[in-house]
């Protein structure tokens, strides 16, 4: 039986995020206290105690769920569990190189940290949007997206399930194809509560600006093989993962297809490490050859 550990990305955030298992395990409140002290403020605070506003700001979300998922992924590991194969949904790709032995878990969160940063900066509130497009009938993205952008930006961003695609762009182009899916038979179209046009190519000053601090940053080989995102193919060299962070700000995230890659390698059992379960429900829907279950809390570990 293989076995993968999914790391969620931004979305999954909650006030309360990690408190059971820094209340829990010695090693996840070391891990909390050990961000705490990297980035120079209590972002455990921010994580367990909120408030909502100041946790879903990007650069103050970005940290706090590779801060969640690691503290999750190092009591897993104290307690003998370990992946075949690791993966993260965005930035939950961070989280699982820090897994997977490429990134230090001090080096991850300040490139999150800054990563956030640029990605709110790069596009003005207001201009952009993303929305979620549920049950689309096949072979119409293309061209609704074609049709909707009117001399504006809008693509696929996250290419999530068979069900699920989400949409990035000028606010008024994803308006367009909002309503466009919904003509061409989606079932909804439901605009997102983000404060950027993640995963398009609006995202290109911040790719530039994160070159930098990637191309500064020691990426070693990967002890466990990696699914990314920007290919979804699997990777296990220091200079795939430092290209593939850079590549993923905006481009797609090919989840639907690195699930799929981790099917075909065997993968029958994933582990969601880190907060919430929106992992878990893309995975059922992508394909029945994968049991996927929460290890994101004390609970769902002591359940395991």
């Amino acid at each position: 039986m293989k076995i993968a550990f999914l790391f969620p990305g931004q979305g999954s955030q909650f006030a309360g995020m990690g408190r059971s298992l820094a209340d829990s395990s010695p090693l996840a409140r070391q891990t909390f206290e050990e961000a705490d002290d990297t980035l120079g403020f209590a972002l455990s605070t921010l994580c367990f105690e909120g408030p909502e506003d100041q946790l879903k700001l990007t650069e103050n979300t970005q940290p706090a769920l590779v801060a969640a998922s690691t503290a999750a992924w190092r009591v897993l590991t104290e307690r003998g569990h370990r992946p075949d194969y690791v993966a993260g949904h965005s930035l939950g790709e961070y989280s699982a190189l820090v897994a997977a032995g490429s990134l230090t878990f001090a080096d991850a969160l300040k490139l999150v940290r800054q990563r956030g940063r640029y990605m709110q900066a790069a596009v003005p509130a207001g201009v952009g949007a993303m929305a979620a497009i549920l049950k689309l009938p096949a072979g119409t993205l293309d061209g609704i997206l074609a049709a909707a952008a009117e001399g504006e930006t809008v693509s696929a961003a996250n290419l999530n399930s068979p069900d699920q695609i989400v949409i990035a762009g000028h606010a008024g182009a994803v308006a367009r194809a909002m309503e466009l899916a919904k003509a061409a038979g989606a079932k909804r179209a439901i605009a997102l509560p983000v404060s950027a046009p993640f995963h398009c190519s609006l995202m290109a000053p911040a790719q530039q600006q994160m070159r930098a601090h990637l191309d500064e940053t020691p990426f070693a080989d990967l002890t466990v093989p990696l699914i990314n995102n920007w290919q979804a193919s699997q990777i296990t060299s220091g200079v795939d993962a430092r290209q593939g962070l850079y590549e993923q700000i905006p481009n797609p995230v090919r989840w639907e297809e690195s699930v799929r890659a981790l099917a075909s390698l065997g993968v029958t059992r994933a582990l969601e490490v880190g907060p919430g379960a929106v992992l878990t429900g893309l995975v059922r829907n992508i394909t029945p050859d994968i049991t996927t279950v929460r290890a994101g809390e004390a609970p769902d570990l002591e359940s395991l």
